[in-house]
């Protein structure tokens, strides 16, 4: 990435721009051009096959910790919605089981299979594991087994489950020194793996492709299970693959990448961010739907962010609240194309609606000219060099995540499960929603590639916020903000706990958009610097098949 100024002549003054210039798409028309063979009638024969094969083991298998084994193969091996309703009754008898005799790796697991899917298990569980002191006994301290599944089962606490909070300090701390001690296989993997990222974290598609391998050297595995994971991902993979062309072309048609040069291409990385947010073929209109309305996004975040004048952006803010094509002879010229192509796409999403689904796109609008307005307050504070109060910041930035739009975005082209009670909920700025754009907003901000973007005339992040309200360092700022990310995830995790109204295959959505923050932002902001783990990322999920 580089700055760069741009001068530009309007009447008698000079503009001077000081942008960072991005590096190119590095796929260009890969998937375009990309030969994607068909999926051959006898591999989906056999994963037919095999699918009944597994719902027999569902049916024929007693054992409950059998049954808790399958459950979690058949979940990180992402195979879980061709079970659903298998996985409902499962998880009813795991419920109902006494754990009274279970060792720790048992009852870790049982508390985070019951707890994934919404049903509340008390942490007290934990407790048998505590010495008089009130410590983790010494006896677990080789149990690398029950360590890690002690640690996966934490990251699901919520407020005030402090035994919880002790369990992965504790857990994280032992698996660190055992990993060296630790023979050769596929614990010593799956240790590294998760002390990395804890499953709850992690992107479902991503990890199901890195799990493929582990569980094949499992002693435990069953065959029939792996032998469908790998066909399923990539019959999974083929069908993704045409999505992308079809986006592909589409972002090429539209033209916008190479007329506001000065933005990110990324439509592949935008399509893979919604690909984690649901992954199933059941959901490809949503999918292409959302991936649309994110390139859009991206390309106003760099309008605002990188490139338009105070006047320019008020300009283009006052036209997206009028939000008709006569608004356009108030813009620039280099902004009248993305704002005619924006109201365009609009009007082409709704065309692709059901006629009783048609008043989603009126919610959808609403958050993008509300976003607009928050993408203005942030110039204005940019330009006026102006530090908010953390409180403040965050009242305003959370929007600017884009997080509660693409909420909204995600549930456009859903189905029938997305009701207008639905988005009127949305549009409420709900607790779960305010957490995962809280997630985006200090992942994104305490992401190395922030401090490049200070050499620009932008809005105070919250790390300077914090540094100035709190008068402190940014070590302290830093380690504070990564609380409130904590914070924020028990938000997730209580919300995901309490009867809603708001059906949990909505609910999910919002969690995966929080975990895509966790894989791109994590360390550095991998979108914007997309020859980093991005590239990887992408090549094993929507390049690589998986050896059969």
């Amino acid at each position: 990435m580089e700055k760069q100024s741009t001068t530009l002549a309007t009447s008698n003054e000079k503009i001077v721009r000081k942008t960072t210039k991005y590096h190119p798409s590095i796929w260009g028309d890969y998937f375009i051009h990309h030969a994607i063979s068909p999926a051959p009638t006898k591999v989906s024969i056999r994963a037919e096959e095999l699918k009944e094969q597994i719902k027999n083991l569902f049916r024929e298998t007693t054992d409950i910790l059998q049954i808790m084994n399958f459950v979690d193969a058949i979940q990180l091996l992402g195979l879980d919605y061709h079970f659903e309703k298998e996985i409902d009754a499962a998880l009813n008898l795991i419920s109902k089981h006494d754990a009274k005799n279970y060792q720790l790796y048992e009852i870790s697991l049982q508390f985070r299979l019951l707890r994934q899917h919404g049903v509340y298990v008390s942490a007290d569980v934990f407790n048998k594991f505590k010495d008089e002191e009130g410590n983790f006994t010494s006896t677990l301290n080789e149990d690398a087994k029950g360590l890690l599944s002690l640690y996966n089962a934490a990251y699901l606490r919520i407020h005030g489950e402090h035994i919880l909070d002790e369990a992965i300090l504790f857990t994280k701390n032992r698996l660190a020194s055992l990993s060296d001690e630790l023979k050769e296989g596929p614990l010593v993997t799956l240790v590294s793996l998760f002390l990395e990222t804890p499953i709850c974290l992690r992107n479902r598609r991503l990890l199901a492709r890195k799990y493929i391998p582990i569980y094949q050297e499992e002693e435990r595995r069953n065959d029939a299970i792996l032998e469908f994971a790998k066909l399923d991902f990539n019959l999974l993979q083929s069908f993704h693959q045409e999505e992308l062309k079809k986006m592909s072309i589409w972002w090429n048609d539209l033209g916008l990448a190479k007329s506001l040069n000065f933005v990110r291409d990324r439509l592949v990385e935008c399509y893979y961010w919604i690909l984690n947010v649901y992954f199933e073929p059941q959901y490809s209109r949503a999918r292409l739907i959302c991936t649309r309305v994110i390139s859009f996004l991206s390309l106003m975040d760099d309008i605002y962010d990188n490139y338009s004048t105070l006047q320019e952006s008020q300009l283009l803010t006052e036209a997206i609240q009028r939000w008709e094509p006569e608004a356009v002879d108030g813009l620039p010229e280099y902004l009248k194309d993305y704002y005619l192509k924006l109201l365009r796409t609009f009007e082409e999403l709704e065309n692709e609606l059901e006629s009783d689904e048609k008043y989603r796109i009126s919610f959808l609008r609403d958050e993008i000219k509300r976003l607009s307005r928050s993408y203005f307050l942030e110039v204005e504070w940019g330009v006026g060099k102006y530090v908010p109060t953390l409180e403040e910041h965050l009242s305003n930035s959370l929007a600017t995540t884009g997080y509660p739009t693409l909420a909204c975005a995600s549930y456009v082209g859903m189905g029938p499960v997305a009701t207008k009670e639905v988005f009127e909920w949305l549009a409420s700025f709900p607790k779960i929603v305010k957490a995962s754009a809280m997630i985006c907003r200090l992942l994104d901000d305490t992401s190395s590639s922030r401090k490049l973007e200070q050499q620009r005339d932008l809005a105070a992040s919250t790390v300077e916020s914090y540094t100035k309200e709190f008068a402190t360092d940014e070590k302290e700022a830093y380690k504070n903000l990564m609380e409130m990310v904590e914070d924020a995830w028990k938000d997730h995790n209580e919300e995901c706990l309490n009867p809603t109204q708001i059906p949990r295959v909505l609910i999910e959505r919002i969690v995966n958009f929080s975990r895509t923050m966790e894989e791109f932002y994590k360390s550095v902001d991998t979108y914007t610097d997309a020859e980093t783990t991005m590239k990887d990322n992408v090549c094993m999920v929507l390049v690589e098949s998986v050896p059969v």
